[in-house]
């Protein structure tokens, strides 16, 4: 892992000084969904990158509405950024993006990991969407590979492709934080689930070892928090923490014995609340679908199929 800005002093000895560059982050948590967002940002240069922005939807009267988004934007205002990124860190199941909205409001690039089209394959066939719905990502401005580099002001962050709870998850590496998106929730409320389509329990153990290879002070933060009743809601935590105290993956849990209990825990849980309406909007990217002859946007429930 190579640091983010390193210079050399010259003396009797040539040392090597090592600096880790620290973005300023802001955390917006929407206790509807759970969903905690992030404001990534560099106040010397004022670039910003937003992560996993929420939508607000009421599942009765099938209405959107913009408080979460709002936040945001009168936060970037206020501190005078130019957002250069609207990142997700994989197809949310849980709440709907405001990525569209946003950038009409703030610009930026909607991105999102490059293994997306094998979400959207599959969910294309479940909804029996349009024909020309394309599955190949083209609904974002950018698309991330592993590894690949990209510039938020003065820091370089880094995409690192952890699949597991779905094949195209992405976390992101900006300074001494990684943004892990559902691979790692709080260490006492685990980790993410697997049994979406295309999620694979071993792949999600090998992601998240990944992501704990990283030094013990290195900074996580979280999609969602689900905090128990004896605490408050937290947007991150250190990797030593989750070493340590993490109910699922500690230090110790063999891939054997959390793939048993992923698949055991993952058959009892109930399908998310926005489930149906977050992966068709999100799989384009914040999108509606098409509207219909009559000028309305139709979201689809298959019955007796999931």
């Amino acid at each position: 892992m190579m640091p983010v800005n390193a210079t050399k002093s010259h003396t009797a000895s040539t040392k090597l000084t090592i600096t880790i560059m620290t973005p300023h982050i802001q955390s917006f948590y929407d206790p509807h969904t759970g969903t905690i967002t992030h404001l990534v940002y560099d106040d010397i240069k004022g670039h910003a990158a937003i992560i996993d922005p929420v939508l607000d939807y009421d599942p009765k009267s099938g209405r959107t509405h913009t408080s979460n988004a709002d936040h945001l934007i009168t936060a970037v205002k206020e501190l005078h950024l130019q957002v250069d990124w609207i990142i997700e860190t994989h197809t949310h199941a849980d709440h709907i993006s405001s990525a569209q909205y946003l950038r009409q409001h703030l610009g930026g690039k909607i991105a999102i990991g490059a293994h997306i089209g094998q979400v959207q394959s599959v969910f294309k066939n479940l909804f029996h969407l349009e024909a020309d719905f394309a599955v190949d990502g083209t609904q974002f401005d950018h698309l991330f590979q592993d590894k690949e580099e990209f510039q938020i002001g003065q820091f370089t962050a880094t995409a690192i492709a952890v699949p597991g709870h779905t094949p195209a998850d992405m976390a992101y590496k900006v300074g001494d934080a990684i943004f892990v998106g559902d691979t790692l929730f709080m260490p006492d409320v685990g980790t993410a689930r697997c049994d979406f389509p295309g999620g694979d329990a071993h792949q999600l153990y090998h992601s998240i070892q990944l992501i704990l290879s990283y030094p013990g002070h290195t900074r996580l933060y979280l999609c969602h928090d689900y905090p128990p009743d004896e605490r408050d809601m937290s947007s991150h935590c250190s990797i030593t923490a989750q070493k340590k105290s993490n109910i699922h993956i500690q230090d110790g849990i063999s891939e054997e014995q959390f793939v048993a209990m992923r698949t055991q825990r993952d058959a009892d849980l109930a399908m998310p609340v926005l489930m149906l309406p977050a992966v068709q909007m999100n799989i384009r990217a914040g999108l509606p679908p098409p509207p219909e002859e009559n000028g309305v946007s139709y979201l689809k429930i298959p019955l007796n199929l999931l």
